[in-house]
């Protein structure tokens, strides 16, 4: 049997029909759910709330896992392209303040993103076409300041500069996003690498802060 999602690919034959009924039984469930909460054709799992859903264009087979949260208040819409896939346990926030109303995020087609994942949204993330994420990432779209010594920092605000990755990108489990950084296209970035500052195509990067490692020729 071909499968067509994100991708063509052949089911190997020692996958049990037993599994397969589990699997095609579980999405039917998670799309009868997903149309009674956002009244479109996406996969949601179980005890998963959206928010203002209204405000989020969903793309082609969308699944968003169980006991995830994507609060669809920002200023502008939530973009979940074609066969996106949320993992479990996800977090979305695009408004964290009532002092500034927050700008959102954005996904490509054909872009997974593992359990637990943090999307911190107010200041825009945009995320291409391709990208696939392991588990435990966070995106930190805000910067506090903090240079006034005679002010407390909570009270000092923020910036919001974004975060931005290209198409054709793999990120591993842990990585840690800040505000201002950029990935270009055809990268990879190493597990546990806490990213701030923009890096161009074509490259492997890691560390604590993450540098470039390699070039992909």
């Amino acid at each position: 049997m071909l499968i067509k999602t994100g991708k063509t690919y052949q089911i190997d034959d020692r996958i049990p029909s037993k599994l397969l009924y589990s699997v095609f039984y579980n999405r039917a469930i998670m799309m009868v759910r997903g149309y009674l909460k956002t009244g479109r054709r996406v996969f949601v799992g179980n005890n998963t709330k959206i928010l203002n859903s209204s405000n989020i264009i969903f793309g082609k087979t969308v699944t968003i896992g169980k006991q995830c949260l994507l609060d669809g208040f920002s200023s502008e819409k939530i973009i979940l392209g074609d066969c996106v896939k949320i993992g479990a346990y996800s977090t979305l926030t695009s408004t964290s303040h009532f002092s500034k109303y927050g700008k959102g995020l954005k996904i490509g087609n054909n872009s997974a993103v593992g359990q637990f994942t943090e999307f911190g949204a107010a200041g825009g993330i945009e995320i291409g076409n391709d990208v696939i994420m392991g588990s435990y990432v966070s995106f930190h779209s805000e910067n506090h300041n903090f240079l006034d010594a005679s002010q407390l920092i909570r009270l000092q605000g923020v910036t919001s500069k974004g975060i931005k990755l290209g198409n054709n990108i793999w990120v591993g489990a842990k990585v840690t996003f800040l505000d201002g950084c950029v990935i270009g296209n055809n990268s990879v970035v190493a597990a546990g690498a806490v990213v701030n500052g923009v890096f161009l195509d074509n490259e492997v990067i890691g560390g604590v802060p993450a540098k470039v490692l390699k070039n992909i020729e």
